[in-house]
């Protein structure tokens, strides 16, 4: 299918997932961070009705998670340009049937989408504090993606809580240096932590990433640490980011 492309941007394909994705680098490109969240998710299941990716960039999570299930995908990005991007790719693939997205602030997602009637939420946020001493990317778009210009890990919290049917779940990837604001967050808008995974460069580095999985209105407790994903071996990818990527 032909799409129309912006001459900065290109096509990628993720292999393991035989999705293709319009990119930029000089406005977004996804990251590891999104394929591993991707993976993360569990969305498969007759139950899983209906799956909403916030904060949601050029659409990698959503497409990413489209072969996974037979849920409607709702990708939420504040970003005219890349909610764009977002819509050319699903138009791409031919997944206009169950996958749609909204150019808007997150916060304004229950506008669109019943409260208490999500069984996923997704969301990859901005990592960074937004101080006025903050050190930001001179480009707008990674700026807003990186720093909390627009929204906050609580409105965040908010929004999934907001969302999600009791006992549904939310899956985010985030920093682990603010790991602890993290949980705090979640518990306070009623969206129980119960596993975790660190993600480390390599063996013997700390870890970069944390992957969190909570359920709305969970039983306090029971925070299970899975075992770690290291993703490289040397300067390669590692075997299980390998088999992410690109399949077994």
């Amino acid at each position: 299918m032909h799409v129309k492309l912006y001459n900065d941007e290109r096509i990628d394909q993720l292999y393991s997932h035989d999705v293709s994705i319009i990119q930029s680098s000089n406005v977004f490109s996804f990251s590891l961070d999104a394929v591993l969240l991707a993976d993360f998710a569990r969305v498969s299941g007759q139950r899983i009705k209906r799956v909403v990716d916030l904060c949601a960039g050029n659409g990698a999570v959503g497409l990413f998670l489209s072969d996974r299930t037979h849920a409607a995908i709702t990708m939420v990005e504040i970003q005219s340009r890349l909610a764009d991007m977002a819509s050319r790719s699903v138009e791409l693939n031919g997944l206009q049937d169950r996958i749609d997205v909204i150019n808007d602030d997150l916060k304004n997602t229950p506008q669109y989408i019943p409260k208490d009637s999500v069984d996923v939420v997704t969301c990859n946020p901005p990592y960074f504090l937004n101080y006025d001493t903050s050190e930001k990317n001179p480009n707008r778009y990674l700026a807003i993606a990186r720093h909390e210009l627009t929204t906050t890990l609580d409105e965040v919290a908010q929004t999934a809580a907001d969302l999600l049917k009791m006992n549904a779940k939310l899956y985010m990837v985030y920093r682990p240096d603010r790991l602890s604001d993290l949980l705090m967050s979640l518990r306070s808008h009623r969206l129980e932590p119960k596993q975790m995974k660190l993600i480390r460069p390599r063996v013997d580095e700390d870890a970069n990433m944390v992957l969190v999985e909570a359920i709305k209105d969970g039983k306090p407790n029971g925070l299970k640490v899975l075992p770690d994903l290291i993703t490289h071996a040397g300067q390669q990818y590692s075997d299980e980011v390998k088999r992410i990527l690109y399949g077994n």
